[in-house]
């Protein structure tokens, strides 16, 4: 992958969008849970399901991808072959709509990362589709390493010192530091040494 290639981060909100998955194994499977938890209107399409695709929230067309499947969609995952994946990247690309190719960078146009969910705070954590295995064992090393308790005080403090510069007009650049100093100081009258 060229090194001019950059990415740009982003989390998206799918309530009700419809997303398309081409292919119905394991790997377009561990993609479904968070899509329709996410809220996403998820469709499949393959000509073989695997067991774990069935489910609630998904709708299933049982036949080889065609370009129009595409129509509508804000977002394809391509967890098919090669070459059918080769297929949803430039059917997404004429319509504008980015894909998910899993493992196969080359027919992707957003990369899907590591993600650990604590405290109301997610962290996602990509390699540029290059090392998806370090993606994961990064994420575990976080999901191991973050305090959740801390992290749901630390949520309820910058929630509500949002609001407060909200209703004062402070500005964005002045949020940060205020933010910190208020997490010292719930440290050091929590008795916590440094």
């Amino acid at each position: 992958m060229p090194d001019e290639n950059k990415l740009f981060p982003v989390f998206l909100k799918l309530a009700n969008c419809v997303v398309v998955v081409v292919g119905a194994g394991s790997v377009a499977s561990s993609k479904l849970n968070a899509l329709v938890n996410a809220g996403a209107n998820v469709r499949v399409v393959a000509p073989d399901i695997g067991p774990n695709v069935v489910r609630p929230g998904v709708s299933i067309t049982r036949r080889a991808f065609r370009p129009d499947d595409l129509d509508g969609a804000w977002l394809a995952v391509a967890a098919a072959t090669p070459e059918v994946n080769h297929q949803v990247a430039a059917a997404a690309l004429a319509r504008r709509i980015f894909v998910n190719a899993v493992d196969d960078p080359v027919n992707a146009s957003a990369y899907l990362g590591g993600v650990v969910r604590r405290g109301g705070v997610t962290f996602s954590i990509s390699t540029d589709g290059r090392a998806p295995a370090l993606a994961g064992i990064l994420r575990e090393g976080l999901e191991a390493m973050i305090p959740t308790e801390d992290l749901e005080r630390w949520m309820a403090d910058a929630k509500r010192m949002r609001n407060q510069w909200l209703a004062d007009g402070v500005p964005m650049n002045a949020r940060r530091p205020l933010l910190l100093e208020a997490l010292l100081k719930r440290y050091a009258q929590d008795g916590v040494s440094e």
